[in-house]
């Protein structure tokens, strides 16, 4: 091994040292769908019942979060939870995605 090798494998050496991996949280839409729907027939609503709660003019938006078309937003995620005697962690299904990421030296 010559000195440009030696320092080929150094300097990979540091760059592998600055490469990091990020564990991040992603809310998984069709598993937290389907535990808001679990949670709902648990505390023994109906969907027309949730409806007027929060006083929607129809039912579609209730189950648009049933079949994770969309999430609530988190004010009715509040509300969700409450009328539903759970926690908003109850609901809400996060897995996790591994994301690498060069750190950079200033």
């Amino acid at each position: 091994m010559n000195f440009s090798d030696g320092l080929y494998f150094f300097l990979r050496r540091i760059w592998k040292s600055l490469m990091s991996k990020i564990y991040r949280p992603v809310i998984n839409v069709a598993a937290t769908a389907a535990r808001i729907k679990e949670c709902r027939i648990r505390a023994g609503y109906s969907v027309r019942e949730i409806q007027s709660i929060f006083n929607f003019s129809s039912p579609e938006a209730v189950y648009s979060w049933e079949k994770g078309k969309y999430l609530p937003s988190i004010d009715n995620m509040i509300v969700i939870a409450d009328v539903y005697g759970v926690t908003i962690d109850d609901f809400i299904i996060c897995d996790v995605v591994e994301i690498a990421c060069e750190l950079t030296v200033a």
